[in-house]
């Protein structure tokens, strides 16, 4: 079973404060590049897979998907999702390293910054791939497996006086224990090449694969965004069943 940190009560806190909680997509510097690996949603059946606070759902069903519904172990990120939206959506609690959906249910499967909690990402990419309908599509992004190698949270100073990300057995996969937000938060570090293959494996065929990089736009508004300039700090992936 996946560690279901988002209950912790000073865990759940600190989360909620983020800045992509309170603005929601507008808030996530990636959104912008997961949208355009978005096919067309209107009418069709969407599946969010680790919802959080319903941000996606809500979008998804404002641009006229047929049905959405979203997966979550956390209970309180369910009640914030519910409390947030008197549309008819659809959210359920459930683990995603035990989650079995459906035949051909969906048209379009979205997770993001789920992945990196499950351990058994093969089974999940092989359980999604059999509930879409044929020409369906997985939409996903990650935490870059270059950000999750560091032996110690965040960046450092060199002598030179430059910040310096240090990578620590990049190519040694498996549970990474970090303190973020809460003591003992436990991420599940693959290379690139792992996660690709996983879902080769399952079936899919790769649309488009990005490991996102703010545009000087971005930057230029909140320049704060800079030192992503330094390392990627997200994977993004579109494939087709």
């Amino acid at each position: 079973m996946a560690q279901n940190i988002y209950d912790r009560p000073e865990f759940f806190a600190g989360y909620s404060s983020l800045v992509r909680s309170v603005e929601g997509l507008a808030g996530a510097p990636e959104w912008p590049a997961l949208r355009a690996m978005l096919p067309e949603v209107k009418g069709r059946r969407i599946v969010d897979l680790g919802c959080g606070f319903g941000w996606f759902c809500r979008w998804a069903w404002e641009q006229g998907a047929a049905s959405v519904l979203g997966f979550d172990v956390s209970q309180k990120m369910l009640e914030r999702a519910v409390a947030s939206s008197d549309m008819a959506i659809e959210y359920r609690r459930a683990d995603l390293e035990e989650l079995n959906l459906p035949a051909a249910a969906y048209d379009l499967a979205y997770s993001s910054l789920a992945l990196h909690y499950v351990n058994d990402v093969g089974r999940l990419f092989s359980a999604i791939h059999q509930a879409l309908a044929p020409g369906g599509r997985l939409v996903f992004s990650t935490e870059h497996p270059v950000l999750m190698a560091p032996s110690k949270p965040g960046w450092s100073i060199d002598a030179e006086g430059k910040r310096t990300w240090p990578i620590d057995c990049y190519f040694i996969e498996g549970p990474r224990t970090t303190d973020w937000l809460s003591e003992g938060v436990v991420k599940y570090h693959r290379t690139i090449g792992t996660t690709l293959n996983a879902l080769i494996a399952a079936g899919f065929t790769l649309n488009h694969v990005e490991e996102f990089c703010p545009t000087p736009e971005q930057i230029a508004a909140k320049p704060e965004l800079a030192e992503e300039l330094e390392r990627p700090m997200f994977l993004l992936v579109s494939a087709s069943r």
